[in-house]
């Protein structure tokens, strides 16, 4: 079983307002981000948020740490209602590919161009776990290192949307 997270922990600090909140093709990204994951995925759940249309976890350890603390709170949670893996997105990534869970399986694997998405199997708590609580930085890259996970190529860029602008150049296209 998979277990699909949406990474909606940021501050939206450039958007300037809550962009998990931002329309784009007639619904929120978190709800689009959630409508993605729920294609491929058994359950979907929402790190970073109180409020969301599935469930919400806290990030592990603590919050502000960075996606890492995220991802390993939805693993901590995959791993204790036995899921085999989790398919991580974050939520301003509102056009993943159609065929991004059999680009990343087997897991672990992420997006060289967006280490934040990734499917990664639930024993790579141990790993989260100790990088977040240890020295250096708490980044997705290092855990994809330690646990040797495939870096996966995508054709052309993936859109992020990190400002207004982002957007509106989305939606023109």
């Amino acid at each position: 079983m998979i277990l699909g997270v949406v990474l909606a922990g940021g501050q939206s600090r450039r958007f300037g307002t809550d962009k998990a909140l931002a329309c784009f093709a007639g619904e929120s990204l978190l709800e689009r981000a959630v409508a993605q994951l729920q294609a491929w995925c058994d359950e979907v759940v929402v790190v970073g948020r109180q409020d969301a249309p599935v469930p919400v976890l806290p990030d592990w350890p603590r919050p502000g740490m960075g996606p890492l603390a995220g991802l390993a709170g939805a693993l901590r949670h995959g791993r204790e209602q036995a899921f085999a893996s989790v398919l991580s997105a974050p939520v301003d990534c509102p056009l993943l590919p159609q065929d991004l869970l059999a680009r990343l399986s087997p897991a672990p694997a992420f997006l060289l161009d967006q280490p934040v998405i990734g499917h990664w199997p639930v024993a790579a708590f141990a790993a989260a776990d100790a990088i977040l609580m240890g020295e250096g930085r708490h980044s997705m890259r290092r855990l994809a290192e330690s646990i040797g996970a495939r870096g996966v190529a995508c054709e052309g860029p993936l859109v992020n949307v990190n400002t207004p602008e982002d957007l509106a150049a989305l939606l023109r296209r």
